[in-house]
């Protein structure tokens, strides 16, 4: 049974008991009753003020330079000083609807019905559960245009001028999630293709499969798109990596830049095994991203939606600060054992901390 949250010392002992994790009290300096603020951030450039945690009951745990919080991040984000954070990588909630607590209990109950699809088995091997964006209503996909265009315009004030953000998205919906990400204020600087098989497409008419044996309905999913959006400069380039430590991409070495399409692969069950969640991606890919999201290997790398914390994990190995907000209480606690787990994989080929 998962455990019940709760603040203060005893969460702080209980959680450092059963993970190894601490929730770090110096960390804070007490305002008043159940209102702290987080003493200080790493520091880039221009000094950056403290963060104000949230007044009510929100548990916080560490791993190394990992911050997770338990809570609303939209809440959380404001109360954090503007230009406090150097980056964002995040994989949000596409449907919004697929990680409310009916379609989560439909997910874990069997995966019966609502807007999560668990495949057949393939070559005895079982696929994970994916959403199915063809089932949103005009009124959902509304809902998202403005859910977008809400959560650029709350990143762009807690971000620093030049900070990049790194948005995983779907070929049906990215068309709507980058154009309300750019109404926010964010610069458009592309996308992202991670190759990976996803399963996703490649079917034939569904009761129809031996009328129609050549048709395809939809292009079989080969790749994953990822939004690149950064917040406006201060000057140049060079101004603003002088000041901030932003505004480029980190270069994977001095002869070869950061690309644009990744070679990836789905995550592999020995990964998953540490972190069950159901669109946890493999560490492989995503320390490449962190790794580039920081240029000058400076600054806080921030996850609004943090599942599993495999962002957080990903940062942690290259040594790199991070916060994670994640509203479910059940993956927050997946969370607090499965960064240290995830920090610890082995990906040959990706960038480290040494």
């Amino acid at each position: 049974m998962m455990m019940e949250l709760k603040t203060g010392i005893e969460m702080q002992s209980e959680t450092a008991a059963r993970t190894g994790l601490s929730a770090s009290p110096d960390l804070f300096g007490e305002l008043a009753h159940d209102q702290h603020q987080l003493r200080s951030v790493p520091e880039v450039g221009a000094p950056v003020q403290p963060v104000e945690a949230h007044t009510g009951k929100t548990p916080m745990l560490c791993s190394g330079k990992a911050r997770l919080y338990h809570g609303d991040c939209f809440h959380w984000l404001e109360a954090c000083p503007a230009n406090s954070i150097h980056a964002v990588v995040t994989d949000p909630p596409y449907g919004l609807v697929e990680y409310t607590e009916a379609e989560q209990r439909k997910l874990h109950g069997g995966g019966k019905g609502g807007v999560w699809r668990v495949p057949p088995s393939y070559d005895g091997h079982k696929r994970s559960p994916l959403p199915r964006f063809t089932t949103l209503r005009q009124a959902d996909l509304d809902h998202m245009t403005q859910y977008f265009a809400h959560l650029g315009a709350t990143l762009a004030r807690v971000l620093v001028p030049g900070a990049h953000v790194f948005v995983a998205s779907n070929p049906l919906v990215c068309h709507l999630a980058a154009s309300a990400l750019a109404s926010s204020g964010l610069e458009n600087r592309g996308i992202i293709t991670r190759l990976v098989m996803t399963m996703r497409g490649g079917d034939r008419p569904k009761n129809a499969h031996e009328e129609f044996p050549d048709v395809t309905v939809m292009p079989r999913s080969m790749a994953e798109p990822w939004l690149l959006f950064r917040k406006p400069l201060e000057g140049r380039v060079q101004d603003n990596l002088r000041k901030w430590g932003t505004g480029g991409l980190r270069r994977i070495s001095q002869q070869r830049p950061f690309g644009d399409v990744i070679k990836s692969h789905p995550t592999r069950p020995s990964e998953k095994r540490l972190a069950p969640h159901p669109s946890l991606k493999p560490q492989a890919f995503l320390r490449q991203l962190v790794c580039a999201a920081l240029p000058l290997g400076k600054g806080v790398i921030l996850d609004p939606f943090a599942g599993s914390g495999a962002t957080l994990a990903a940062a942690n190995h290259l040594g790199h600060a991070s916060i994670g907000i994640e509203i479910s209480a059940r993956y927050f606690e997946l969370a607090s054992v499965a960064i240290p787990r995830l920090e610890a994989f082995k990906c040959p080929d990706t960038p480290n901390s040494a």
